[in-house]
């Protein structure tokens, strides 16, 4: 007892500082957004404004169009990340039930394409989607993004359809069910935390997402909501910090409400409710 005690206040030590170090840029910019100018210039700043002001937000709305560009966002991340775990479920499901080379090869590869960088793809990309012509359009963007979050939507989904026991497809089957209302009825609701979270992953990925965003669309009501704060920044590279912490601010909002409101479901156990009674 006298060793294990110390461990674990070791490691609850270690925890608490890692949680510290995670929340530090978050708790600043909260600051930051409610500091009036001659604090944000002070040279000895400090981290609970003294005068705290909403002054950072209502410049932030008045220079930039941000209600429009968040609209864009939101529209584009939730267009993606529901066609991307539509296409991934299914998917997934082939890949972790059907053990062939082809599949394996399949698995591989998705793994082996998270490797490679945005500058890679951006050019056939941007090819593609002019041949398309859908250049600088909230589809080509979206579509961009389900190509991103796919692959590792793809190995998520198929880890959890790989901890879904194969003897409850099996009774399905005995008791007339096909394949597909196997998968309606029996994997997918099993897999409900499973999809939350991917779902969480390519919403979360395509509302922070800028490099595509900034190549992609040119038409200034088409911008998205992380290419609009680049717009708080002069030509100079100087900064107006004030707004731009405020709006930075409000941008990180949707995904802690999203978060906040699905986290339960992620953290649930997916086969809760399996084992028949």
């Amino acid at each position: 007892m006298r060793t294990a005690t110390p461990a674990r206040a070791g490691r609850y030590a270690a925890l608490l500082a890692y949680l510290v170090f995670l929340a530090f840029p978050f708790l600043w910019l909260v600051s930051t957004a409610f500091k009036p100018p001659r604090e944000l210039g002070s040279l000895h700043p400090t981290w609970i404004p003294e005068d705290p002001t909403l002054d950072n937000f209502r410049q932030a709305f008045s220079e930039q169009p941000l209600l429009r560009a968040a609209f864009n966002s939101l529209v584009a991340t939730l267009a993606a990340a529901v066609v991307a775990v539509l296409i991934a479920t299914p998917t997934a499901y082939v890949l972790a039930r059907r053990r062939t080379r082809l599949t394996k090869a399949v698995t591989s590869w998705v793994v082996v394409s998270q490797a490679f960088p945005f500058v890679l793809l951006i050019i056939p990309l941007f090819l593609v989607l002019k041949n398309l012509r859908l250049i600088d359009s909230v589809p080509g963007l979206v579509l961009v993004y389900v190509v991103w979050a796919l692959p590792f939507a793809l190995w998520m989904l198929t880890g959890y359809v790989r901890a879904v026991p194969p003897e409850l497809e099996e009774a399905a089957a005995v008791d007339g069910a096909g394949r597909v209302r196997t998968l309606v009825s029996v994997t997918a609701p099993l897999l409900a935390p499973g999809i939350v979270a991917t779902g969480l992953f390519a919403f979360i990925t395509a509302w922070n997402e800028f490099f595509f965003a900034l190549v992609l669309l040119k038409t200034p009501e088409k911008q998205t909501l992380p290419v609009v704060l680049t717009h708080f920044i002069g030509a100079e590279g100087v900064a107006d910090l004030g707004p731009l912490a405020a709006a930075a601010f409000l941008a990180t909002l949707p995904s802690l409400a999203v978060f906040a409101l699905i986290q339960r479901r992620i953290t649930g156990g997916m086969l809760t409710g399996a084992v028949k009674s």
